[in-house]
């Protein structure tokens, strides 16, 4: 089966970097306990928007998605995103007004090293 790729998008406003990095790393830690976590990058833009917030693009990969639905689980369900371990997946653990727009994506071409 093919690797799954979660790409989110986090907005972040001026002043809440340190704590939406924090939050991020909570969430590797907790995934790279879980059985088919692949990796993770993390990127952060080199320019502010017009309002002094910051973007980031966070990428989890799972070996297949059933292992990437076994993590989240009753996320899909819970109304605050919280899965069967209690951690609140799907971007849903990041405070206000801190903005997390998640995708899930299969590479279909990869150029270059």
């Amino acid at each position: 089966m093919q690797q799954v790729h979660v790409i989110n998008t986090i907005t972040v406003p001026e002043g809440m970097a340190a704590q939406a990095e924090s939050v991020r790393a909570q969430y590797v830690a907790y995934f790279q306990k879980q059985d088919g976590f692949a990796g993770a990058t993390f990127y952060k833009s080199l320019d502010r928007e017009s309002n002094g917030s910051i973007k980031y693009v966070n990428v989890v990969v799972w070996a297949t998605y059933a292992h990437f639905e076994r993590v989240v689980n009753k996320g899909f369900q819970d109304a605050q995103g919280e899965n069967s371990d209690g951690m609140r997946v799907l971007g849903e653990g990041f405070p206000e007004p801190i903005v997390v727009s998640p995708g899930r994506y299969q590479m279909i071409e990869q150029t270059g090293a």
